[in-house]
């Protein structure tokens, strides 16, 4: 059964409880094949933004963060002159990852101290202050900086984006994604926070295990994130959104095919042959014309996932409701079991390439 077949319910229904089956207090997936059909189980968008303005010729990817953001990225070797639009979008900048730098003492992650802080936002500035504290893991070519393959995720790439987006049209960044991407494509459960802690209701709990703790912290309520994912979402408006992208409704073909150039993405995922473009990854699925591209994201209390083919005609967006910082192990099986259903129910029900 190829990307263009139909996904059974019971199907869906079964890989869904194998994600729950590994400890997953819950999750919801959603997925429309090429013929229209929805099936529904229940057990990057500023990438986007930044790609339409290069397009309009506001933005170039060879521009340099320190065009935009003069001595926003410097010191302990950090040089903003010598990271593109491109390394950031690509995560070949060698920035340091200030949610690692934030976390990286284990006394910074428990559930006093979630609690203690879930209401104090961070200002952008304040993120990539936190990052500066630490050398880049690399320099890139001053010459040609966006060359560089060099690959680690690094959300302090993003928030520089939205920085930019900012600098550049004088809207905060959550406007331009607003105004650009939600609305057109009547995004109606899609929505940005900013820094409130609260979202309409019904919403799903989330739940998080911390490291030397067995039990789980509803960890629903809080602030969280910027234009590094602080937008939340439903699965089927993420299905819409991800058509459209691959459809070639939000971008033009050059820039489409920019996000579609991808470098190799050690320790992005589990397959180890992730290769990651844009604000977007690829990896390599039987019966989906050799692979499908994706993204996920991790915060507190929630881990989603999407898939879709290179067409855009087949697509699957997943969320599950509990993230374990203190078992790796069930982590992993949490992600690899979230995986396999994506993909099957992308590319039908066969094992993977």
């Amino acid at each position: 059964m190829g990307a263009g077949g139909g996904y059974a319910r019971s199907r869906l229904q079964r890989d869904a409880d194998a994600v729950r089956d590994t400890g997953a207090t819950g999750l919801t997936v959603f997925t429309r094949d090429a013929a229209g059909r929805e099936t529904q189980a229940r057990s990057g968008f500023t990438a986007v933004a930044v790609l339409q303005l290069v397009a309009e010729g506001t933005l170039s990817l060879d521009d340099t963060v320190e065009q935009w953001l003069p001595g926003v990225v410097a010191g302990n070797g950090n040089d903003g002159s010598r990271i593109t639009l491109r390394n950031l979008l690509q995560h070949t900048s060698g920035l340091a990852n200030y949610t690692d730098v934030a976390f990286e003492d284990p006394a910074e992650l428990t559930p006093e101290r979630f609690h203690a802080q879930r209401f104090r936002p961070q200002t952008p500035e304040e993120q990539v202050a936190v990052a500066m504290q630490r050398a880049p893991g690399w320099l890139a070519d001053a010459d040609d900086p966006g060359a560089e393959t060099q690959w680690a995720y690094s959300n302090t790439n993003y928030v520089l984006l939205g920085m930019i987006i900012g600098k550049a049209t004088g809207n905060p960044w959550s406007q331009e994604v607003h105004d650009r991407i939600i609305e057109p494509l009547g995004l109606r459960h899609t929505l940005i926070p900013g820094i409130s802690p609260y979202v309409p209701m019904p919403t799903a709990a989330g739940y998080t295990q911390f490291p030397g703790r067995d039990d789980l912290t509803d960890t629903t309520l809080a602030v969280g994130g910027g234009a590094d994912g602080g937008i939340i979402s439903t699965t089927r408006d993420m299905n819409t959104f991800l058509r459209a992208l691959m459809a070639g409704r939000l971008l033009p073909p050059e820039q489409l095919q920019h996000m579609r150039t991808t470098v190799p993405a050690p320790g992005y995922a589990t397959d180890g042959r992730t290769r990651y473009g844009l604000g977007l990854a690829w990896r390599p699925a039987e019966g989906c014309g050799g692979g499908i591209w994706y993204h996920g994201g991790t915060s507190f209390g929630t881990a989603s996932e999407t898939a879709v083919t290179p067409d855009g005609r087949v697509s699957a967006a997943a969320a599950v409701f509990t993230t374990r910082f203190g078992d790796e192990k069930r982590f992993l099986e949490q992600a690899e079991a979230a995986e396999r259903l994506l993909d099957r129910a992308v590319c039908g029900d066969r094992k993977r390439g």
